[in-house]
């Protein structure tokens, strides 16, 4: 396994034009490693994670993917070329449009299709790998609208696989989703590492961070803490992180009550 970073970020902000964003962002994520992004409403996480699509400006800092700076905004070419897959929070299809689940994931391929060609062979092969990772193989001909909702959110997760990406971005994945759909999903992050693809995701599930993620990053509008998940997820550094929030913690496991991603 390659043993240089997939993305490297080393003192970068990224910053919405009305000014909010997140700054300070010291970060190696390594082939085959998942992180865990964690903070309070508002914090920035999602902010980072579109900053890294080349979605929001980087205002300060650097942006590398494997040993290249992207330079300005050019982060945006890595996400079209396939090398970035996002699943976003929430999803931006129209659960009663008349379109199998097999054809949503086809749309992970299109970045690479071009105008003028059809999928082919190694689009299809895509396609079904993709499927069969995030375990929907079975239901690949069935109409996107008839799945739950969780198995929507795999689909989906299989159309940002289908490209075949370096880093996964993944925000706020768990929102929503029953016991069944939450282990399926955690096990096709366990199987994408496995195959060396980095990770990151963007949680308020802390539990889910330990079960899940080899590394964390905190962040509240700033890079707070970051390294190994049991280094990292500590009593004192949540509560700097979600100041004003009760937070609990036991030897397994650190709640934030109340607290819900956005």
């Amino acid at each position: 396994m390659d043993d240089s970073p997939v993305l490297r970020l080393r003192g970068a902000a990224f910053t919405h034009p009305g000014g909010t964003g997140v700054s300070g962002l010291e970060l190696d994520i390594m082939p085959g490693e998942a992180v865990a992004l964690i903070g309070p409403n508002g914090a920035g996480k999602s902010t980072l994670l579109k900053g890294i699509l080349g979605l929001v400006p980087r205002t300060a800092g650097t942006l590398e993917f494997g040993v290249r700076d992207t330079g300005g905004a050019s982060n945006a070419t890595h996400a079209a070329t396939g090398m970035v897959g996002f699943l976003p929070q929430s999803a931006d299809l129209d659960p009663d449009f008349p379109i199998s689940v097999e054809q949503v994931v086809m749309q992970g391929r299109y970045r690479g299709l071009g105008l003028l060609r059809w999928p082919g062979r190694a689009d299809r092969a895509a396609v079904r790998g993709a499927l069969e990772t995030v375990g929907l193989a079975e239901l690949a001909k069935r109409p996107f609208g008839e799945l739950s909702g969780g198995q929507r959110q795999r689909g989906l997760l299989a159309r940002a696989l289908a490209s075949d990406p370096r880093l996964l971005l993944l925000d706020e994945p768990f929102n929503g989703l029953d016991q069944p759909n939450r282990d399926a999903l955690v096990e096709t992050v366990r199987t994408l590492k496995t195959r060396g693809v980095a990770v990151l995701v963007s949680t308020h599930d802390l539990d889910l961070a330990r079960r899940v993620c080899d590394s964390v990053v905190l962040v509240n509008g700033t890079q707070l803490a970051s390294g190994p998940v049991d280094e990292v997820l500590t009593l004192s550094n949540v509560q700097e992180c979600f100041e004003g929030v009760e937070v609990e913690i036991d030897e397994h496991t650190l709640v934030v009550p109340g607290h819900e991603g956005h």
